[in-house]
């Protein structure tokens, strides 16, 4: 990938807001929230096969859920009448649970899912405006850059200069044109890492800077707990996905707003490892739910007959690289709290309010640590690259027609199962391309190396008894530290070579600037710093935890062998 970054702001690729997708969306609100609620009754009842029996059980689940979580896990943005809605969901269920008549029962149960889907629907669906887009991107471009000088410009004076741009602080490197001949093509599907509550707004600014019209994408609801993130989520395009609801009635309304926006041409963005790492690791197991929407999006617009270009949808990988993660010490407790298992846990509150937010930034800007956003190579929804007039290419450098995939005795066609295999193979090329597009800092560099160190002399201790040791055991001698990773640096560049990876800059010079380099960004405004130099100049820790999270982020290329 050529190393270039982006130092200036692109001309639109849409000058008239009123040409956005979003805007078009946006004046047809209440037909496509209708449409949504439609499209995901006929789904439920697809699965539900038109058995009123079957309908019943899903519709009873529902209630009992909502009505758990309504009593056990309330959140501020929850709409006031919610007791309400569902206590007339109860006794519509009860009426129709006395009818004789099988028939009559099918009809009030579809009566009710009516209701249900509609209101998710209502509940999901973004408010975006145009001014207030307009409004929020510069007050997010002003702000950030002001706190940017204020960091690199002593004095009160700094608050009011522009000397540094928010692009010397945030590289973006990458596909970048690519992305905007494709994005006036056809549909664009952005799909980021995630690391950190900041990446919402930070892609936000970046599509914004390459000149793209406003994506629409899905935001925790608990982000709308707080009023300044719920103006910011709104004002973005953000739509609703309430992560406390795993109803097939929620997930199926969640999944149609997803499907119909990306066929209606909205470009979209979705974090497909569902929720921010908890680990720190590149996310390998993907939630495929809203992926598939991609999907299922083509194939519709294939059955439309929008066989040419501007009915094509290309997924985009992106990775965003940091030094550091303010949430990492909650994030890394989250992921050691989970022994495998799937289990429900409340969000971190490192965002809880607005005064949290506002410290945060000014403390993320005050430091300085960079920020580096790689725009991966597009592909089709089968995970095949696309070149730059979005023509599908194989390995061999054919041409190759998606549409061919989706038929089935000479037409398109629907096919459940094809389909979740196809998302099964999406998800995996997303997986691959995020490891090769992700961008080796320094400090992932000292962190993997001290990390491995400690690890390798207590072979024979578990993760949790490695996490314990004692500080007396944490001490690593400076010359074989460097020399380790001298080691891990080498391998590195040879997995570049063969287009496995990539690196920052920075790791351009020789091996103690980097050291010192990583040593002085990793986790840098953590209390307890992952690694430092003691009084003698060995290496040790204070957080072996927030050690094992930023050494994750280069685990899945090999490189534990080298210890």
């Amino acid at each position: 990938m050529e190393e270039k970054y982006i130092k200036h702001r692109y001309e639109p690729i849409l000058p008239s807001k009123e040409e956005w997708p979003v805007v078009k969306l946006a004046r047809e609100r209440k037909e496509f929230v209708k449409k949504v609620a439609e499209v995901s009754e006929e789904r439920i009842l697809s699965q539900t096969g038109n058995n009123p029996e079957i309908l019943r059980e899903e519709l009873e689940t529902t209630l009992y859920r909502e009505k758990l979580r309504i009593k056990q896990n309330p959140w501020v943005v929850d709409p006031d009448d919610e007791s309400e809605f569902w206590g007339d969901v109860k006794s519509s269920l009860l009426n129709v649970n006395g009818e004789s008549k099988k028939a009559k029962r099918l009809q009030g149960y579809k009566a009710v899912l009516n209701k249900i889907t509609n209101r998710y629907a209502e509940e999901i669906a973004s408010n975006f405006k145009a001014t207030h887009y307009k409004f929020t991107r510069s007050v997010v471009t002003y702000g950030f850059s002001r706190l940017l000088n204020a960091a690199r410009v002593k004095g009160f004076k700094s608050l009011f200069s522009n000397q540094y741009t928010l692009q010397d602080k945030i590289q973006i490197t990458g596909e970048t044109d690519q992305i905007r001949d494709l994005a006036t093509k056809g549909t664009i599907v952005m799909v980021p890492t995630h690391f950190s509550n900041l990446d919402s707004i930070l892609i936000g600014w970046i599509i914004s800077v390459l000149g793209l019209p406003p994506f629409i994408y899905g935001a925790g609801l608990n982000l709308f707990n707080i009023s300044i993130f719920a103006y910011f989520m709104n004002a973005l395009g953000a739509y609703k996905v309430d992560r406390r609801k795993k109803n097939l009635m929620y997930l199926e309304t969640l999944k149609s707003y997803s499907k119909e926006a990306i066929q209606f041409g909205c470009h979209s963005l979705f974090f497909p490892g569902g929720t921010r790492s908890r680990s720190g690791m590149i996310e390998s197991r993907l939630k495929l739910g809203l992926l598939s929407t991609a999907i299922e999006a083509q194939r519709a617009n294939y059955q439309a007959g929008n066989n040419d270009i501007s009915g094509k949808i290309f997924i985009v990988p992106v990775t965003i690289n940091y030094h550091f993660v303010l949430e990492a010490p909650g994030l890394i407790r989250d992921h050691l709290s989970i022994t495998g298992q799937e289990r429900y846990y409340k969000e971190n509150d490192e965002f809880s309010t607005s005064y949290k937010i506002s410290k945060f930034l000014v403390k993320f800007f005050t430091k300085g640590s960079d920020i580096s956003v790689s725009i991966g190579r597009a592909m089709d929804v089968l995970g095949n690259y696309v070149d730059e007039n979005g023509r599908t290419i194989d390995k061999n450098g054919r041409q190759i027609h998606t549409r061919d995939y989706f038929m089935s005795e000479g037409q398109v066609t629907v096919d459940s199962q094809r389909e979740e295999e196809y998302t099964n193979m999406l998800g995996k090329r997303i997986v691959e391309e995020f490891h090769k597009i992700n961008r080796v800092f320094s400090s992932h560099l000292v962190s993997f190396t001290a990390f491995e160190m400690i690890k390798s002399e207590n072979l024979k201790l578990d993760l949790f008894e490695l996490l314990r040791l004692p500080e007396e055991d944490l001490i690593i001698d400076y010359q074989a530290f460097k020399e380790a990773c001298q080691k891990v640096l080498d391998m590195v560049y040879e997995l570049k070579a063969q287009g496995l990876i990539n690196t920052a800059p920075h790791l351009n010079t020789d091996i103690e600037s980097i050291i010192k380099h990583g040593m002085d960004n990793v986790g840098m405004y953590h209390a307890k710093r992952p690694l430092i130099r003691d009084e003698k100049g060995a290496i040790t820790t204070e957080d072996m935890s927030l050690l094992y999270f930023y050494h994750n982020r280069l685990t899945g290329y090999g490189l534990e062998k080298l210890f």
